[in-house]
């Protein structure tokens, strides 16, 4: 009833003007049948036919904004859902503020959508992370069981892994940050190659793999930390694939590479092996693949502006090169 109420209070003061052209109007017809001494029953004949008229107009506008008021007041109540039904006006101010209000809609809508994009990509994240790090717990598991017989080098590989998949996540948290932190200073890359070598040599030792690293001098303009986790991934991912042989470590020309002799890429993999979770036939036989640390690498190295290439071979390896920006 309140509703009603004001709508009708509404059309009211909107026809205060209108109306108020009319009584002029009738005043000024009334003064000139008085002043020609003309008949007045064609005036007031007039004058009924043109109350009656407005007062239809009236009963119109008050009917049209009725169920515009009705609609606006279910809208109030779904706005979010369902902001692009406004009813149509012929007021121009009223619809541009429409218009205002469908561009802010659109905009939400472009929100939201990337919200729930990015929400679905870090459950996806989170789901392939929690199934990748149940591998070595379970490996861990298998070993601690056979009582005293246990295989110490089993379990530090495997607890390496675990650590890995736990600065994994951490990168991951960082790189969807508003404000990832990037310190950009200069660096001797050997000293960055090598504090990465340390890191996994227990690994080359367990696998009795090969190192092929004879230094550099370069220095380059970088974050350390991102840096270090885009070399830490290749040469992880180097480790992981090469059952036997060597991994190399050069600088050429500006560019560094990751080279292993591994099982190698398929070349229908190669396109795709940066995206998010793909494996690739690689992945597919190898259980302690996730599809995680190149993805994390590329965003990385994107933050850095570094170019990563690849090229590999099927039973001969796969070599992945760093080219550094001139300037970040």
């Amino acid at each position: 009833m309140k509703r009603k109420t004001a709508v009708l209070l509404d059309c009211l003061k909107q026809f205060v003007i209108p109306l108020f052209v009319y009584i002029i109007n009738v005043v000024l017809i009334f003064v000139v049948f008085s002043l020609y001494e003309l008949s007045l029953e064609p005036f007031f004949y007039v004058i009924a036919v043109s109350f009656f008229f407005l007062i239809c107009a009236f009963v119109f506008k008050f009917i049209k904004e009725s169920k515009n008021a009705e609609i606006r007041e279910q809208q109030l109540n779904n706005i979010l859902c369902d902001w692009n039904n406004f009813p149509q006006t012929q007021n121009l101010s009223t619809a541009d503020f429409i218009q205002m209000i469908k561009k802010l809609g659109e905009e939400l809508e472009r929100i939201t959508a990337d919200f729930s994009d990015a929400q679905k990509e870090t459950q996806d994240f989170y789901t392939t992370w929690v199934h990748q790090i149940k591998t070595p717990i379970a490996v861990m598991k298998l070993e601690l069981g056979k009582s005293n017989n246990f295989d110490a080098s089993a379990l530090q590989e495997e607890l390496f892994r675990i650590e890995q998949y736990t600065d994994m996540v951490l990168a991951y948290q960082r790189l969807g940050s508003s404000s990832t932190d990037l310190v950009i200073k200069e660096y001797p890359l050997d000293d960055l190659i090598r504090e990465v070598i340390r890191k996994f040599a227990s690994q080359f030792i367990y696998k009795k793999l090969k190192l092929d690293y004879d230094g550099c001098e370069e220095k380059i303009l970088t974050d350390k930390k991102w840096f270090c986790l885009i070399l830490e991934q290749l040469v992880s991912n180097a480790i992981k694939y090469t059952k036997a042989g060597t991994v190399s470590i050069k600088m050429s020309e500006g560019i560094l590479s990751v080279s292993d002799t591994g099982i190698g890429i398929a070349p229908e993999d190669l396109p795709r092996i940066f995206e998010k979770g793909y494996t690739g036939a690689n992945g597919r036989l190898n259980e302690k693949s996730s599809g995680l640390g190149l993805y994390l690498c590329t965003k990385a190295a994107s933050l850095l502006n570094i170019k990563i290439q690849v090229q590999s071979e099927i039973r001969k390896g796969s070599s992945f090169s760093l080219q550094f920006p001139k300037e970040l």
